[in-house]
């Protein structure tokens, strides 16, 4: 999977449980800071994130922004292979 690829589900499932725009979710949106999301917004995004790629976020520490979390999802699913 292309990190275009993690990128579009990611945006897709932020987009969901958050109900901004996707035009406002790009790789250097801060979840938290531009989007406004809160800790139950994050564990949402967290919990949809873990089950479309079927991977274990054990921590949000150090995934600030879109692309810190597509570097996450990216890492996990090459390990996992």
């Amino acid at each position: 999977m292309t990190n275009d690829e993690i990128f579009s589900k990611v945006q897709a499932i932020i987009v969901d449980q958050t109900g901004e725009d996707a035009e406002k979710v790009t790789m250097t949106t801060n979840i938290k800071e531009d989007l406004d999301a809160d800790s139950l917004d994050i564990f949402e995004v967290i919990n949809e994130i873990e089950d479309e790629f079927d991977i274990k976020i054990e921590t949000e520490e150090g995934i600030d922004t879109v692309s810190d979390l597509v570097g996450f999802v990216e890492k996990q699913l090459k390990e996992a292979k």
